[in-house]
């Protein structure tokens, strides 16, 4: 933790009362699933692509061994077309993981590595395509044991030349209100991930992949919050999150640096804070793009960090 956030967390601890039986309370010594004051219980997961070639159960066991109870899984990393990762790979994995201690929690760069789909194309043929893909892909997450599909993949929703961004939310409406059944028949939530405009032309603010989940009314339809994605918008993360609380249904904690939470400038304490206030339930999963420091290194600070953040949350 750099200088700055450490400063931050030492005052909380000081102006919370029972500091130190809080942090006996929320496990920060070694719990995986820590309690914030008010018995607020916590998950955290991180994304396999972080650890590059590692085959899976290494990575699994790295991260139960650090104290994630999560993995997310970026489908590619296993296949670039999931209808080619076989029932037997699908059992093994899910083994792995129960055998490591960790839940495959959730799907994401659901379209990355594809060719052929797009959510907002002007073809039918193509989105219906990416619908049956997307019902594909809700079939592996539930054979993981998954619940939550973030979906991402910048490059598979930009606007195409000559679509405009109320076809663009027309055609995106079409293509996942398809997908529901299958989404419901295996349990299984659709997140829209809004990301910075200088990654994506659609869904560039929280607001808009609120108003794509609206039009496609459906309790399998919901939002993911990315904290590097959130930076972008004039809204502070912490208002954004309090904001869009009820649509909130998995979470990515990265700092703009595009390292991990702690890893950069970007204090989580207000970020936890709200996440409380708003009694947030799912997942907290780290996703990075910068892996210099090391897979390995980026699990293990961002982890204590995060359990730091929780311990310094107030009474």
């Amino acid at each position: 933790m750099n200088t700055h956030h450490r400063r931050r967390f030492l005052e909380r601890l000081v102006s919370a009362s029972a500091a130190g039986a809080m942090l006996s309370a929320t496990g920060l010594l070694g719990a995986n699933q820590p309690t914030a004051a008010g018995g607020h219980r916590w998950r955290f997961a991180m994304c396999n692509e972080t650890f590059g070639d590692w085959d899976q159960p290494r990575i699994f066991r790295t991260l139960a061994e650090t104290g994630y109870t999560g993995v997310e899984i970026a489908p590619f990393t296993l296949n670039p077309d999931v209808r080619k990762i076989s029932q037997h790979q699908r059992d093994s994995l899910r083994k792995a993981a129960e055998d490591a201690g960790v839940q495959l929690c959730a799907l994401h760069w659901l379209l990355s590595k594809t060719e052929g789909f797009h959510l907002t194309h002007p073809d039918r043929v193509v989105r219906t395509a990416t619908a049956d893909y997307l019902g594909e892909l809700a079939r592996f997450c539930r054979d993981l044991g998954g619940s939550v599909m973030v979906f991402g993949s910048p490059q598979q929703r930009n606007l195409l030349p000559g679509v405009e961004r109320q076809q663009a939310m027309n055609h995106a409406a079409e293509v996942l209100q398809r997908v529901v059944p299958v989404l419901a028949e295996c349990n299984v939530v659709l997140a829209l991930e809004p990301l910075s405009p200088r990654t994506t032309t659609f869904l560039a603010t929280a607001a808009e992949a609120v108003e794509l989940a609206e039009r496609v009314d459906s309790p399998q339809c919901k939002l993911l919050l990315d904290c590097l994605a959130m930076t972008s918008e004039s809204i502070p993360p912490s208002d954004l999150i309090r904001r869009y609380a009820k649509w909130l249904v998995h979470f990515h904690a990265n700092d703009p640096n595009r390292r991990g939470p702690g890893m950069g400038t970007l204090d989580f304490g207000p970020i936890f804070q709200a996440l409380r206030d708003v009694d947030y339930r799912g997942w907290v999963s780290v996703e990075v793009f910068d892996v210099s420091p090391g897979a390995e290194t980026i699990a293990r600070e961002s982890l204590k960090y995060m359990k730091e953040m929780v311990a310094a949350l107030p009474r």
